[in-house]
């Protein structure tokens, strides 16, 4: 099957199968991985390496006789003192070789190819020894597949570059990176910069048939090399080859004719998957900002009945809208964010509403410090109109969390006392999906008086205090039920005397954009790691609806949270089906 066959016939697979990244950058598409495309491009550059992208032609000159000129011209540069002396080179056995050539084709030894093969060297002084301006100096970072990356770039003295003349590189050099995580990365110096020098992370590939350049730098990017590349490295504690590993690879030559053929014919194919690329980018933004256009009727929605018209709306089309993860999460946000606007649910008048509550609340303040349990509190700020984040509906209120009467304990230290009783601590690697989880815990010894006051009962809050993630920090960890625990002080324990909100409805107001929001606005950084603290908590602005509400809100985004996840699980398995197909076809093809 042609190559152009095999892209047209399955071009839904290629721009379907879609992965997440591990980390990801600004905009939808930068979050995800075109696996598809990703696998094609391999593909295409695996085919060419073996003879199977472009016919042969028995006019074109056998690589035999290029291999034998090449191997004429070395001698020569030897005996004219042009290029030092190499040792010879082992032949290569039958098992040795890498494919079944092709007819006209051959195998060589990549250090038969070249008058130079070797990598650089950073000059003394190191960074020290760097300019403004003059020879380009580059570094592994600088070397990348689609060409030389100037914007970040170290210069030196033409002084400096005169002196290091072994690591000098010529335009048309093949470049590669031998150490790092950037390995196996190559790239042709280009005519346009004349001249430059490398460091001790990148290997210059002269070859004595400059025609070649083309040809051996996608080889080198091919599946078929970049295993061997990362198969035959040395060293322990960083990836590396070595020169002596280089020289030894086994290469497959097409003849000159059909190499130029091949490089054609990539670069070709290669566009293709350029627009490919750029039409599955295009149609996941579109299909993202209709997501989110979508999802904004329901939360600007006036009332219960408005969103239930566009609830349903939206439902017709769920098989295409959530097709993501990345939409399937913000369907998950929408809900949370319909729940603690109180457009969930329909409010109910015989609900006891929540001014009662904070009336209840404020009496047993003033008894608490009538009693001297508690000191008179300093009045929290009022809540200016500016501050509300949306309409109330009826039976709501705004508040403080302070206004709520919390009582704060940061955790205890992870180090422990010397003496008294062995506990379990509460760690942050015991928290899954923002569930308290004691499957793999570490116990500490601390005095039986401190055991009380880090306690764990049913009903209690711990709040992230402290973490490098903003995602992470101020998320709140609702207990479901008493502990035979303590926690550390990466958490602060939030305690209610009087009921004022359902566990499971805090935990979610949590989670919401809006009190996320708030919360980021509240962060101190320091040294890379974002906290909040008590008084943060106290003067966080929050609603209160009543208590019966919660409980048919809480309900509610059980049951659309589980379809949320039923969503997710088959999307997962519909991706891994579509990942799976693209790797057939890319290994049916080879």
């Amino acid at each position: 099957m042609a190559v152009e066959n095999l892209i047209t016939e399955h071009i839904d697979i290629w721009t379907s199968a879609v992965k997440t990244k591990s980390t990801s950058g600004r905009g939808s598409s930068k979050k995800l991985e075109l696996y598809g495309v990703k696998k094609l491009r391999e593909l295409i550059l695996e085919l060419a390496v073996r003879g199977k992208l472009v016919p042969q032609d028995p006019n074109d000159e056998p690589a035999s006789l290029l291999l034998e000129r090449i191997t004429e011209e070395k001698k020569r540069l030897v005996k004219d003192k042009l290029i030092p002396r190499t040792k010879v080179l082992p032949p290569i056995n039958e098992d040795e070789l890498p494919i079944d050539l092709p007819s006209g084709w051959a195998v060589v030894r990549l250090g038969e190819l070249t008058s130079k093969l070797g990598s650089g060297s950073t000059p003394r002084g190191g960074k020290n020894a760097y300019t403004s301006e003059g020879i380009p100096f580059l570094r592994s970072q600088n070397v990348r597949n689609e060409g030389i990356k100037l914007d970040d770039i170290a210069y030196i003295s033409d002084e400096i570059h005169q002196k290091m003349e072994n690591t000098k590189v010529l335009p048309g050099d093949v470049l590669l990176n031998i150490t790092g995580a950037s390995l196996g990365r190559s790239t042709i110096f280009p005519s346009n910069l004349v001249e430059a020098n490398v460091s001790q992370h990148v290997t210059i590939i002269r070859l004595i048939e400059s025609q070649m350049n083309q040809f051996i730098h996608l080889g080198i990017l091919s599946p078929m090399v970049q295993q061997l590349v990362w198969g035959r490295q040395v060293g322990m504690a960083i990836e590396g080859l070595s020169k002596k590993v280089l020289e030894m690879f086994e290469f497959p030559i097409p003849p000159i004719a059909e190499q130029h053929r091949i490089v054609a014919k990539v670069d070709e194919l290669m566009a293709l998957c350029d627009q490919l690329e750029q039409q599955t980018e295009t149609s996941i933004e579109a299909h993202q900002m209709l997501v989110t256009t979508l999802l904004d009727t329901l939360t600007n929605s006036a009332d219960a009945d408005e969103l239930m018209q566009n609830w349903a709306r939206i439902s017709e089309h769920f098989d295409t809208l959530f097709t993501t993860e990345e939409s399937i999460d913000q369907l998950k946000q929408t809900i949370l964010q319909l729940a603690v606007m109180g457009k969930l649910v329909p409010q109910d008048p015989s609900d006891e509403p929540a001014a009662e509550l904070l009336k209840r609340i404020a009496e047993e303040k003033a008894q608490l410090v009538k009693d001297k349990k508690i000191k008179k509190q300093k009045a929290l700020p009022p809540i200016s109109e500016d501050e509300k984040p949306f309409e109330l509906p009826s039976g709501w209120e705004i508040c403080r969390l302070g206004e709520l009467l919390p009582q704060f304990q940061n955790g205890a230290s992870s180090r422990g006392d010397k003496e008294g009783n062995e506990i379990v601590v509460l760690r942050l690697a015991d928290i899954k999906d923002w569930q308290i989880s004691l499957d793999d815990t570490r116990s500490i010894v601390i005095e039986r008086k401190s055991i009380e006051r880090y306690s764990l009962q049913e009903g209690d809050v711990l709040i992230i205090r402290v973490n490098g993630s903003a995602d992470i920090v101020g998320r709140f960890v609702t207990c479901h039920e008493d502990y035979d625990a303590i926690y550390c002080d990466h958490f602060i324990r939030m305690r209610f005397p009087v009921e004022c909100y359902m566990p499971s409805f805090l935990s979610l107001l949590g989670s919401s954009s809006i009190i996320r929001e708030k919360i980021a606005d509240l962060f101190i950084s320091t040294a890379g790691q974002k906290t909040v603290n008590q008084t943060h908590i106290s003067s966080l602005i929050t609603v209160l609806p009543p208590i019966k509400e919660q409980l048919r809100i809480i309900n509610k985004v059980d049951k659309l949270l589980s379809i949320c996840n039923q969503l997710k699980v088959r999307l997962k398995e519909s991706k891994s089906t579509q990942l799976q197909l693209t790797d057939t076809i890319v290994k049916q093809a080879v």
